[in-house]
């Protein structure tokens, strides 16, 4: 991989961090903001897999559904097969809590999401050795 795409590999995987810090801090303390945070659990699981993706050379336009991500990693990547329950779970909250008219996901809800997302993660940097981020 040439230092241009591992850069831009890295970028991807530097924001799905962010994007789990985050998911972390709004769905913590007395007052937390479970629609944004559940989002985040979205996001970092779509950055995650597209910087695997990325770095394999597999092309993925423009989509946020996660079981298309998943597949197109599963032809690289075997593992990825059982992940496809994980990407169909969290898909949805690409949007479903983004705009009105929906009531906010609960606790309970969010923690499975921030549990799912977060070991989809481990898992996408685990199957990327050369790219090394601290992902605490």
């Amino acid at each position: 991989m040439d230092d241009a795409v591992r850069e831009l590999v890295f970028g991807w995987l530097t924001k799905a961090m962010h994007d789990l810090a985050s998911a972390r801090i709004l769905g913590s303390g007395n007052d937390p903001v479970l629609d944004t945070a559940i989002y985040h659990c979205h996001q970092a699981a779509e950055k995650a897999l597209k910087g695997f993706l990325l770095c394999h050379g597999e092309p993925f336009g423009k989509t946020h559904d996660l079981e298309v991500l998943a597949t197109l990693a599963a032809r690289i990547d075997a593992g990825y097969s059982r992940w496809q329950e994980v990407a169909i779970a969290l898909t949805p909250y690409a949007t479903q809590y983004r705009y009105p008219g929906v009531a906010d996901p609960d606790i309970a809800e969010f923690t499975r999401a921030f549990d799912h997302a977060t070991a989809f993660c481990e898992f996408v940097f685990s199957r990327l050795p050369d790219i090394k981020l601290n992902s605490g």
